[in-house]
């Protein structure tokens, strides 16, 4: 939401966008209702762009790209500064190692992982959590975690593996329309190529093994197929490549694979989860 305070907090990279959009639009002779209308968006919210009281959004940045961007790709450049100010500081580092990726094998508890959430999942998750923060700190939130999904589609494919808590699937974000809603993503992205979703169940420790109790982690093979661990516990990153202790963590990951559901019966999982019928 367009707010007048939000001129003074804006980021630099929103504040070079405002100022460059504004030049070129008055070099083209546009109005802002005639940008508004030729990127998508009104005249308003072209105004809140020009003095940040609204910093563009990531399909604004798009639409200045094709009518304001001559080719040059400040606009769509700008795309990704704007994206990695929106992220939670500790995050930052962890973006770029997770986009580049050739494969991400990752353990998640006790929410659906930031990939594989959709948008109002999403929104129900950051707008409920502690601190409580502002309407425009949320929707900036939602939509760096949204924009993250391009890696699902980027060339060259990467592997993607996650394992589920079964309580992640249970537990109610939002309301049971949004679950319902998250369930049916969750099986669209598992019938992706390059993704394998498990479920690790409830009773997966009645046979006295339980190797998930350590929490949540992320394995990371980099393009230059370098192995790395991250981990985020109560808003803190910790970023491990010493090859001793990331050996560890993929054992760990392995032996949580082995007491999870297969793919096909976590699917059947998620869908009876999602009300899909046969």
């Amino acid at each position: 939401m367009a707010r007048a305070e939000n001129k003074e907090t804006a980021s630099p990279t929103a504040k070079l966008v405002a100022d460059v959009a504004k030049k070129a639009r008055i070099r083209k002779k546009l109005t802002q209702e005639q940008l508004g209308k030729e990127i998508g968006f009104s005249a308003a919210a072209a105004s809140a762009m020009e003095t940040c009281a609204q910093p563009a959004s990531d399909e604004m940045l798009v639409g200045l790209e094709r009518v304001l961007g001559d080719g040059m790709g400040l606009f769509e450049q700008a795309r990704i500064y704007m994206r990695m100010e929106a992220y939670p500081p500790q995050f930052k580092p962890h973006v770029p190692l997770e986009q580049a990726a050739l494969s991400l094998h990752l353990y998640s508890m006790p929410i659906v992982h930031g990939l594989f959430q959709t948008e109002d999942y999403a929104r129900a998750l950051i707008s409920g959590s502690y601190p409580p923060l502002s309407e425009q700190r949320v929707e900036q939130l939602v939509e760096g975690r949204m924009v993250r999904k391009v890696l699902f589609d980027r060339e060259p494919l990467p592997m993607i593996e996650l394992i589920l808590e079964e309580s992640v699937l249970t537990r109610v974000i939002g309301n049971a329309s949004t679950m319902r809603a998250q369930m049916r993503y969750l099986a669209e992205c598992a019938r992706r190529r390059n993704v394998t979703l498990n479920v690790l169940t409830l009773d997966c420790g009645k046979f006295g093994e339980y190797a998930g109790d350590r929490g949540g982690m992320t394995l990371v093979e980099t393009p230059e197929h370098e192995h790395l661990v991250y981990l985020e516990p109560q808003d803190e990153s910790l970023l491990i490549s010493d090859p001793g202790k990331v050996s560890t963590y993929a054992q760990r990951y392995a032996k949580i694979r082995s007491q999870a559901m297969g793919p096909h019966e976590s699917l059947d999982l998620i869908e009876q989860l999602a009300g899909v019928e046969e």
